[in-house]
């Protein structure tokens, strides 16, 4: 699947934790819906079987809404599903073997936390970076805040886009305005709200504010 910036406005990162006896498809649809322009498979503490599950019921969805798909650090189960592609953090499978085992038609995203780690990625290969975090999140509790001003950096000196990550909400996204990223992933601030696609359909509306 080609990628290009406006895939990156809304970038939507799974989580079971807040389900409340809803599906996570049912909660995807939702998000999807609102205009969510990216959706990422992240389940960190579930089984392959679970997670091979859950990739073929959002696959089938975003095949729908024709939205790139792709799951964390999983290429078996990105293989399986036929998936767009993966993500990979610094300490994940490197970005060159997930490349290697994809090929060049898959979409390869990569984590990256300063300059450095954002070049190195662009390097060996990655189609978009994710920077972060740009905010405290519990998410990542080892991950140190990325500065505005390290952020302007690494979206000048890469040439592939980069979506901004680590506990955005509505509250605080558009301190991001002036980065120069194309785009916002949020995990809670969608799906820990009780009304998602209201949620979704308000950060993209803001989305859209910091990437003008």
């Amino acid at each position: 699947m080609k990628l290009d910036k406006s895939s990156m406005l809304l970038y939507a990162v799974t989580d079971s934790s807040w389900l409340n006896g809803r599906s996570l498809a049912q909660d995807v649809e939702d998000v999807l819906k609102a205009g969510a322009t990216f959706i990422q498979l992240r389940e960190k503490n579930a089984d392959y079987e679970h997670i091979l599950k859950l990739a073929k019921e959002i696959k089938a969805l975003t095949d729908k809404y024709d939205v790139p798909f792709v799951i964390d650090d999983n290429i078996d189960v990105a293989v399986a599903v036929d998936a767009d592609g993966v993500h990979v953090g610094q300490s994940d499978t490197e970005a060159k073997k997930a490349r290697e085992i994809l090929g060049e038609n898959k979409i390869v995203g990569v984590s990256a936390g300063n300059l450095k780690e954002a070049l190195e990625a662009e390097k060996n290969g990655a189609d978009y970076i994710g920077i972060g975090a740009m905010f405290h999140t519990d998410t990542k509790k080892d991950h140190t805040n990325i500065t505005f001003e390290e952020a302007k950096k690494i979206t000048e000196a890469v040439n592939i886009p980069v979506v901004a990550i680590g506990g955005i909400n509505k509250n605080n996204i558009l301190e991001l305005k002036g980065t120069g990223v194309d785009g916002v992933a949020v995990i809670s601030a969608i799906f820990a709200q009780d009304d998602r696609y209201k949620a979704a359909k308000e950060l993209l509306a803001l989305s859209r504010e910091i990437v003008k």
